[in-house]
């Protein structure tokens, strides 16, 4: 390993730690953060709140919920912001296939702007018109980007996208009265695309690379037959990998007379690149919260925007936003063009904010701006894989000498077999330089795996600073493993045991389930 000229590296990071227990440990018996108002007498006594409810619905013990006081839930809240690592303090470069992004903070003031936060989703449609009018033009413009026909923003994340692709999937063929049986995905595309057709009852046929990364097209040719449902998968898988004959893959799954279903998770090398109509795809999903800046943060709130081909539309869940003649929009609820609709996939019609700044993001851009977004995410991304493959002990499986889309799955297993450090412990060492990269690579088909995918967002000074830390603490591992091996030692937290996680019976989903657990 070279030496690494640390003044590159962030200096003295330590992130904030306090010692902060759990919301309902501070809690206080009879602190208020608010005046309680009292029932007015008089209403009261003209009828009583439980009379409304059934027996079985009431409470048989008072609510259990924290007593605080203003100040104590600022500073709880306060303090756990200050435990975090994220793109507003730290470069972000390393969350894989997530796409976490900058998301520019005129966005965000949009979202939080009261005419959003005080919406309601059972509003009346005439009441919340500019709201409609924003998801339905967006709706045209993912039309525009991938060639569909119509978008539903239902799903809350790019999982449940795929589960309404598996739906729309089974209900097509319940409506043609045909028996299809299988599922046909690759070992590279995201678990999702297995896992949600499974649940349906899919049998899951997975065709492994071929010795460039891409799927093995004669294994694929073996596999597809009449029981052939659907092909699942997603392009650029999450090795970087783009497999530029994709067509002729779902024109074989169409020649049996299956569907083919696009994981558009990885799109952010694509936009105004190809389209998946044009690859001959009768459906995808984009994920707003990744792809159109909308970062879900932690988990939070998401959207997969789904969208079909023409014959498809009368199976997206319902409701739909369309136009009256007299320009005013509503929620199209109804469903008799198709007893086999895939009905709801989850209550109301998606989440408000998280559309607003995707269409935001859209219109600040435009289609050329859309397109210089995938060009530089694609520069960077190369630019980052040059340096990194400098290094002798990183390597990065497949296609070698050709550039990647928009991240690379990179391994360093050689490095691990001669110093004993691990991706894990290089990924929390990170963490003591602010810094991190996507730990969640299971099941390792890649050994030792290091995912990275800068964006668009990144200067070309951030990823150099990013790689030097990274070679940093590989350094390290050979001159002192163990400092990399029991890393972090500036975070919130040393390392964690993580047997329990592998034990349902020790996890701890609840606070109610904790003080069961401790016997409290």
């Amino acid at each position: 390993m070279k030496k690494i000229n640390r003044s590159n590296i962030l200096e003295n990071f330590h992130q904030a730690k306090w010692d902060e227990p759990v919301v309902f440990e501070l809690s206080q018996p009879g602190e208020r953060g608010i005046l309680v108002p009292e029932v007015d007498k008089n209403i009261k006594e003209m009828f009583d709140i439980n009379d409304l409810l059934p027996d079985n619905l009431k409470r048989k013990t008072p609510l259990e919920l924290p007593e605080m006081s203003q100040s104590r839930v600022l500073r709880h809240f306060m303090r756990l912001s200050q435990e975090t690592l994220g793109a507003d303090v730290n470069i972000e470069i390393g969350q894989g296939t997530c796409t976490v992004k900058y998301s520019p903070k005129i966005n965000e003031m949009f979202a939080r702007n009261e005419n959003m936060t005080e919406l309601h989703p059972l509003q009346d449609d005439e009441t919340v018109q500019g709201i409609l009018e924003i998801m339905y033009k967006l709706d045209y413009y993912m039309r525009e980007i991938s060639g569909m026909e119509q978008f539903t923003f239902q799903p809350s994340g790019g999982s449940q996208a795929i589960m309404a692709m598996a739906s729309l999937v089974e209900s097509y063929f319940n409506d043609k009265g045909e028996e299809r049986d299988e599922i046909i995905t690759t070992i590279y595309s995201h678990p999702s695309d297995a896992a949600a057709p499974a649940l349906k009852g899919y049998k899951i046929i997975y065709i492994q690379p071929d010795e460039n990364g891409y799927p093995d097209y004669e294994a694929f040719k073996s596999a597809v037959s009449e029981k052939t449902a659907a092909f699942f998968i997603a392009n650029p898988e999450d090795t970087g990998v783009y497999n530029t004959r994709v067509k002729e893959f779902t024109e074989l799954v169409h020649e049996k007379g299956g569907l083919c279903c696009y994981d558009q998770a990885n799109a952010n090398g694509l936009l105004g690149v190809t389209r998946a109509k044009d690859a001959g795809f009768d459906m995808c999903f984009f994920n707003l919260h990744k792809t159109f800046s909308t970062p879900h943060g932690c988990g939070g709130p998401a959207t997969g925007a789904t969208g079909v081909t023409k014959e498809l539309i009368k199976y997206l869940p319902k409701p739909i936003i369309d136009k009256k003649e007299d320009g005013t929009y509503y929620l199209d609820y109804d469903f008799s063009d198709s007893k086999y609709s895939v009905g709801k996939i989850r209550s109301f019609n998606g989440v408000a904010q998280v559309a607003l700044k995707a269409y935001a993001w859209v219109m600040s851009l435009g289609a050329e701006g859309l397109y210089e977004v995938s060009k530089v995410a694609v520069l960077n991304n190369n630019y980052m894989f040059k340096k990194m493959m400098d290094n002798k002990w990183i390597d990065a499986p497949y296609i070698k000498g050709k550039q990647r889309i928009e991240q690379v799955r990179y391994t360093i297993e050689k490095y691990t077999e001669e110093t004993g450090v691990t991706t894990g412990d290089i990924q929390r060492r990170m963490m003591d330089f602010g810094l991190h990269y996507w730990a969640s690579h299971h099941p390792y088909y890649v050994p030792e795996p290091i995912t990275l995918e800068p964006t668009e967002t990144p200067s070309r000074a951030d990823i150099d600073q990013y790689i030097d830390t990274l070679l940093y603490v590989m350094n390290e591992g050979f001159e002192n493993p163990e400092k990399v091996k029991t890393a972090p030692h500036s975070s919130v937290c040393h390392q964690l045991i993580e047997d329990v996680l592998d034990d349902s019976e020790n996890w701890i989903l609840s606070w109610k389930i904790y003080k069961k657990q401790n016997n409290l």
